[in-house]
């Protein structure tokens, strides 16, 4: 197949950045790397950019094709060339660039070093037998052990642009990889410390994160669980965790968010003295509603009973994030519930969760 391509070629002597056009032929079987290969080797040796295993396991060969982070070795051509389209492949975001699709990965590394990534027992004597942890135990990190540190998640983070401090999704999964490890005995510290300025709470939610992931780490959601974590151990004192708490007390006493009350609450008395310029401008409009009396949902003790439930299980924390995605993975792969247990790397690797079988009632939609 006739495969063509735009790199943008970076040379780290003279500074320039330029983007240069490819055309060669290629089997239909062809990966972006593959092309990159046949680039190099046929076309322009001088082409720089990393690989290893070409198999999606190492996560070495992290680029940008039309702004988004891919794994070179997973993106396969035949589709795109088949279209006609001629892509456009860059380096990674977030990180600086070294010479054409190389970026310099020692700030990734450095964040994902001040997470500790390793087991702090807290053992003062080495104990006769080892810790043995259930496979129900370490569920939890499932997810997060599947990190293969491609960095892509980083590439395309919105708070890293804005903030180059920020933790960063890979680091702060790896974190979640500890904080949920049972043989872990210092997370409570390891939250103190996650939970700092450009930590936990920096996050943007903007899930882009979870969408480029090419192994279902879902940082995000592993950001998520450290956060609730948190608030269970009482590492609460950021503005973002205040926030968060306050959500849950307003839904749970009158089942809705009193918005009027959200800002003292996050921001407290002071600072919310300083708006109250700006929310009397928002009430001369009709935008706050009256906080007295505070409006009271009809059910409200449906949300109230839900809040109980979630306690009395145990299922605070991390662990209820992790029941969600559990439920929500079985329904995403609804029409083949068979392959969903199954797992791409053997039997249970995925674990789904049960969810009762309705049959469908007559005349109700189906998807």
């Amino acid at each position: 197949m006739q495969v063509a391509l735009k790199i943008w070629r970076f040379d780290p002597a003279s500074g320039e950045r330029r983007l240069v056009d490819y055309e060669l032929d290629a089997p239909e079987w062809a990966t972006l790397l593959d092309v990159l290969d046949l680039v190099k080797d046929r076309q322009d040796g001088s082409l720089s950019y990393r690989k290893s295993c070409r198999m999606m396991i190492c996560g070495s060969c992290g680029m940008r094709m039309d702004g988004a982070a891919v794994l070179a070795c997973k993106t396969r051509m035949e589709p795109i060339a088949r279209t006609g389209r001629i892509p456009v492949i860059s380096p990674m975001g977030n990180l600086p660039v070294v010479k054409d699709l190389v970026v310099d990965m020692s700030p990734f590394w450095s964040k994902v070093r001040a997470m500790e990534p390793w087991l702090q027992t807290g053992y003062e004597e080495v104990p006769e037998r080892e810790f043995l942890a259930t496979p129900a135990q370490m569920r939890p990190i499932h997810k997060e052990s599947l990190c293969i540190m491609c960095g892509l998640c980083v590439s395309e983070c919105n708070s890293m642009e804005s903030d180059p401090e920020f933790f960063g999704p890979a680091a702060l999964a790896k974190g979640f990889r500890f904080v949920g490890d049972p043989r872990d005995r210092k997370a409570v510290e390891r939250l103190e410390a996650y939970s700092d300025h450009h930590g936990i709470w920096a996050c943007t939610r903007c899930y882009f994160c979870n969408e480029r992931c090419p192994k279902g780490v879902d940082p995000r959601d592993a950001i998520a669980k450290l956060g609730a974590e948190a608030m269970r151990h009482g590492v609460d004192r950021d503005m973002g965790a205040r926030h968060a708490n306050w959500f849950v007390h307003s839904a749970k006493t009158t089942g809705w968010l009193r918005e009027t009350e959200l800002v003292p609450k996050t921001q407290g008395i002071v600072k919310s003295i300083r708006e109250v310029k700006f929310a009397l401008s928002l009430a001369r409009r009709g935008k706050v509603p009256s906080p007295f009396p505070p409006h009271v949902a009809k059910d409200v003790k449906e949300s109230r009973r839900l809040y109980d439930i979630v306690r009395v299980q145990g299922r605070d924390g991390a662990a209820g994030i992790v029941q969600g995605e559990k439920a929500l993975g079985r329904i995403e792969k609804h029409e083949d519930v068979a392959a969903a247990e199954r797992g791409p790397y053997g039997p249970g690797s995925f674990p789904k969760p049960y969810l009762p079988e309705t049959p469908a009632q007559e005349g109700s939609p189906t998807r």
